[in-house]
C-alpha cells in the first residue's frame, strides 16, 4: 500500500505551538507525543520519552478521538490566548487613563481630550419647618431635611449627554451620580434626609442615575451614565451612608440647541 505513495494527515508541533499531543488508543490508554502523521495504514508519532519517530498500526489509535480532544484542548487554549491579551490591553489602556488624571485629589470631567477639574458645589442643609413643627407637637413624626444647591446656574455645563468623570479621593464610599430636584428658579435638592424621632439612624433618598464604574487604582474611579441623560441638572456625589457628610460636584446637561457657555 506504500506504493500508493503518502497522503498524510499532519498535525505538527506548529499546530499546537510546540505543546505536546494526546494520542488515545482504542484500548484506552493514551500516548503523549510532539508530533503525529496519520498516514495510509499507520500513524507515525514523535515519542517525548525516547526522542525519535515510531509507528504504530492505525487500527490501534482512537483517531476520532485523538482528533476531536485535541482540537478541543486548542480552542481553550487560544481561549485563555485571547483572554490575556485582552487582560494586557485593559491592563495598558488603564496604566494609560491614569495618566491623565492629575495627582491631586478631585473630580475630573473629560471634555475630548482634555481633563477638567470640576469645582466642589457648595450645598446647604435645610430643615423642613413643617416636620419640625410637626415632631415637636407629635414626636412621632420623621425629621426631614434637604441638602441643597443654591447657585445652580454656576455648574459645570456641558452638551454631552453621557459625560465622563474620573473621580481620585483618599476616601471613597458611596459614589454616584444623581439627578436635582428642582425647587425654585435658583434651588435644587440634592438628598432628602430623613431621621426618625429618638433615633440616631439618618437615612438619604436621592434620584440616582444607572452608571458605569470602573476602578483604576485604588483610589481613583471612572463614571459614567448607562443610558444618555436628559438636559437638567445633576452632580457626582460621594457620601457615607447615615453620615450626613455629602460632597457634592453640581454639572448641567444642556438642550444641544443651546449654544450658551
Amino acid at each position: 500500500m506504500r506504493l500508493f505513495g503518502v497522503l498524510v494527515i499532519t498535525f505538527s508541533l506548529a499546530l499546537l505551538s510546540g505543546q505536546t499531543v494526546s494520542l488515545y488508543l482504542r484500548d484506552g490508554s493514551e500516548l503523549i507525543v510532539s508530533d503525529y502523521k496519520v498516514l495510509v495504514d499507520r500513524v507515525q508519532y514523535y515519542s517525548i520519552h525516547r526522542s525519535s519517530w515510531e509507528e504504530i498500526p492505525l487500527q490501534y489509535v482512537d483517531l476520532h478521538r485523538t482528533q476531536q480532544e485535541n482540537r478541543e484542548k486548542q480552542a481553550a487554549k487560544d481561549a485563555r490566548a485571547l483572554e490575556d491579551r485582552i487582560e494586557r490591553v485593559g491592563r495598558q489602556k488603564i496604566q494609560t487613563e491614569l495618566h491623565r488624571v492629575p495627582v491631586e485629589d478631585g473630580v475630573y470631567h473629560l471634555q475630548q481630550e482634555d481633563v477638567v477639574l470640576v469645582a466642589q458645589t457648595d450645598v446647604i442643609m435645610v430643615a423642613n419647618k413643617l416636620s419640625k413643627l410637626l415632631q415637636a407637637t407629635v414626636p412621632i413624626f420623621l425629621d426631614k431635611s434637604t441638602l441643597e444647591i443654591h447657585h445652580a446656574e454656576s455648574l459645570l455645563r456641558t452638551r454631552d449627554t453621557r459625560p465622563m468623570f474620573y473621580v481620585r479621593l483618599q476616601k471613597i464610599q458611596r459614589l454616584m451620580i444623581v439627578r436635582l430636584t428642582q425647587k425654585n428658579a435658583k434651588k435644587y435638592i440634592v438628598q432628602q434626609v430623613v431621621q426618625a424621632p429618638a433615633d440616631t439612624a439618618i437615612v438619604e433618598k436621592q434620584t440616582e442615575v444607572e452608571i458605569f464604574r470602573q476602578q483604576l487604582a485604588p483610589t481613583v474611579y471612572k463614571i459614567w451614565p448607562v443610558e444618555p441623560l436628559a438636559p437638567g441638572r445633576y452632580a457626582v456625589i460621594e457620601f457615607s451612608r447615615g453620615k450626613s457628610n455629602t460632597r457634592v460636584w453640581g454639572f448641567t446637561i444642556k438642550l444641544s440647541s443651546d449654544r450658551s457657555q
